[in-house]
C-alpha cells in the first residue's frame, strides 16, 4: 500500500523541507515500472565487476606518470581501503532501502530532498561521462587491432552507443546476462595476462623512473610525497562505479539479501585484479614505459601470441564496462525522473520494462562528449562526480545510524560508522585530488553539477512525486519520527 494516497489531481500536495510534493495516480507509476526478479547475487556480482573491469585494461597506468610505482601503490592501497569500507556501508544501506535510486535513495532519506538530489546528480554525472571516456578507449583499441581497416572516429563512438543502447532496450534480464558473459571473457583475459606476465616480471622495473628533486623523492617515490596524492584519481579507476550495484535493487530477487552479497563479492574480485595488473604489468614493462601507454597490458607482454589474445579480449573488457555503466546511468536517471527531480518523461518504460529515454538521452550527451577524444580528461571528470557522491553517501550512512538506530537492516556494516567515517575522509581527500591533477576537468564537472542544482532550485523542487518508491522511503521515516 502506498504511504501517500495517490491523488486524481496531481496538482494537489504539500510543502516541506523547502520543496513541494504531489501524488500521481496509478497510471503514472504503471508506466514507470521495472521488471522484478531479473537478477540474483551472481548476476549482481558480475554487474559490479563489469562496471569496473575496463579500468584494469587501461587508464590506471597513467598514475605512474604522477606518482611512480610507489606513489600509485600507496594511493591504490588507501583507495582500495576506502572502496572496501564504502561498499560495506552501501551493503547495509541497500539492504535497508532497496530501490532503483541507489545512492540518491540513501541520501534522500538521510539528508532530505536537496541532499538526495545532490547525491543522485553526482552519481549521474559520473555514469554519464564514464562511458564517453571508455568510448574513446574503445576507438583506440579498434584501430590498434586493425579490424577490417576500421579507424578511430566519431562513427565508432556512435556505433557502440547505438548497439548497446539497443540491447538494453530489450530488457534488464537479457542485458545483465549479456554483461555477465562479456565480463567473464574479460576476466579470462586477465588470467591469460597474469600467467604470461609472471615470466617477464623483474622487480627492478617497478622503480625504473628516475627520482626528481621533489620533497621525499626516492626510487620508490620518484615524484615525492605529493606524487601519492596526484596518483589518487588513477587509483580510483581500479574500482570506479562498483558502487552502482544497488541501482539494480528493484530488478533483483530478494534485494535485501542479494544486493549486499553481490556488491561485496564484486569488490573482493576487483581487489585481486587491481593488485595483479599493477604489479605484473609494471614489473614486466617498467614504470617509465608503461606510464604513457594506451594499451598497458598488451605492451607489457610484447609481441607474442599472448599479447595478441589479451589485445582482443581487452576490447571485451572495455565493452563490458561501457555496457554496464549504461545500465547504471539509465537506472539513476529513471529514479530521479520518476520522483520528479528530472523531467518525468525520462522514466517511462517500454513493453520490456526498460526505461527508454533514460537510456537514450544520457547516451546522446555521452556521445557528444566522446567526440572531444579527450579520454583522460573525461576520466577525471567522472572521478570528480564519483568522489562527491562517495562523500554524500558515507555521510548518509553515518546520519542514518545516528538518527535511525532501529531501522531494519538485514545486513549491518562491520565497524559501523567507524568504517564509513574512514571512507568519508578518504573520499573528501579524493575530491581535492581531482582539482590538483586536472583542475580544468574538475571545474567543468563542478559547473555541470551547479547547473543541475540550479534546475532543482528553480523548477523541479516544486514538482516532486510523493508516491514514488524512493520518496516513500523518506515519507516512512518522517511518519515514524512523528509517531515517536
Amino acid at each position: 500500500m502506498s504511504l501517500v494516497e495517490p491523488s486524481k489531481n496531481s496538482g494537489t500536495g504539500k510543502h516541506h523541507d523547502g520543496v513541494d510534493f504531489h501524488s500521481e495516480d496509478n497510471s503514472y507509476l504503471e508506466k514507470r515500472t521495472l521488471r522484478k526478479g531479473s537478477a540474483g547475487w551472481v548476476l549482481l556480482a558480475g554487474l559490479g565487476v563489469s562496471y569496473v573491469i575496463s579500468g584494469d585494461y587501461a587508464g590506471w597506468n597513467n598514475g605512474l606518470a604522477e606518482g611512480g610505482f610507489g606513489g600509485l601503490l600507496i594511493a591504490g592501497v588507501v583507495i582500495a581501503g576506502m572502496y572496501l569500507a564504502m561498499v560495506l556501508g552501501m551493503a547495509e544501506l541497500s539492504s535497508a532501502l532497496p530501490a532503483a535510486g541507489g545512492g540518491y535513495t540513501f541520501a534522500r532519506r538521510a539528508l532530505g530532498p536537496w541532499g538526495g538530489f545532490a547525491t543522485g546528480t553526482a552519481i549521474l554525472i559520473e555514469y554519464a561521462i564514464a562511458p564517453a571516456a571508455i568510448a574513446t578507449f574503445i576507438g583506440s583499441y579498434v584501430e590498434s587491432l586493425e579490424l577490417f581497416g576500421i579507424t578511430d572516429g566519431w562513427w565508432v563512438y556512435l556505433a557502440v552507443y547505438a548497439i548497446f543502447i539497443g540491447i538494453h532496450l530489450t530488457g534488464a534480464g537479457e542485458a545483465l546476462k549479456a554483461m555477465f558473459v562479456i565480463t567473464a571473457i574479460a576476466l579470462v583475459g586477465l588470467v591469460i595476462f597474469a600467467i604470461s606476465a609472471i615470466g617477464l616480471f623483474d622487480a627492478a622495473n617497478l622503480t625504473d623512473i628516475q627520482a626528481t628533486d621533489a620533497v621525499g623523492a626516492s626510487s620508490f617515490l620518484p615524484f615525492g610525497l605529493f606524487g601519492i596524492w596526484a596518483a589518487v584519481p588513477f587509483a580510483i579507476w581500479f574500482f570506479l562505479a562498483v558502487e552502482g550495484v544497488p541501482l539494480a535493487a528493484e530488478e533483483a530477487r530478494e534485494p535485501e539479501k542479494n544486493v549486499p552479497r553481490g556488491i561485496i563479492i564484486s569488490m573482493l574480485v576487483l581487489l585481486v585484479t587491481a593488485a595483479t595488473v599493477l604489479f605484473l604489468a609494471t614489473g614486466a614493462m617498467g614504470a617509465e614505459g608503461l606510464a604513457t601507454s594506451g594499451n598497458p597490458l598488451v605492451e607489457a607482454l610484447g609481441d607474442g601470441t599472448a599479447a595478441k589474445v589479451v589485445n582482443y579480449i581487452g576490447l571485451a573488457g572495455l565493452v563490458a564496462s561501457f555496457f554496464s555503466i549504461m545500465y547504471a546511468y539509465s537506472r539513476q536517471t529513471f529514479a530521479l525522473s520518476r520522483a520528479g527531480y528530472l523531467p518525468k518523461n525520462l522514466s517511462i518504460t517500454n513493453s520490456r520494462k526498460a526505461p527508454t529515454l533514460a537510456l537514450i538521452v544520457p547516451g546522446i550527451i555521452g556521445f557528444v562528449l566522446s567526440l572531444t577524444g579527450e579520454g583522460a580528461m573525461l576520466l577525471n571528470m567522472a572521478v570528480f562526480g564519483a568522489a562527491v557522491s562517495y562523500v554524500l553517501m558515507m555521510v548518509s550512512h553515518i546520519v542514518l545510524r545516528r538518527r535511525e538506530p532501529d531501522m531494519k537492516r538485514p545486513y549491518r556494516t562491520p565497524g559501523g560508522i567507524v568504517t564509513t567515517s574512514f571512507a568519508l575522509v578518504i573520499a573528501a581527500a579524493a575530491v581535492i585530488a581531482t582539482f590538483l591533477v586536472d583542475p580544468v576537468a574538475a571545474l567543468w564537472t563542478l559547473i555541470a553539477f551547479a547547473g543541475f542544482m540550479a534546475y532543482f532550485g528553480l523548477y523541479s523542487r516544486h514538482h516532486l512525486v510523493a508516491n514514488s518508491p524512493d520518496e516513500e522511503f523518506a515519507a516512512l521515516a518522517e511518519a515514524e519520527e512523528e509517531l515517536g
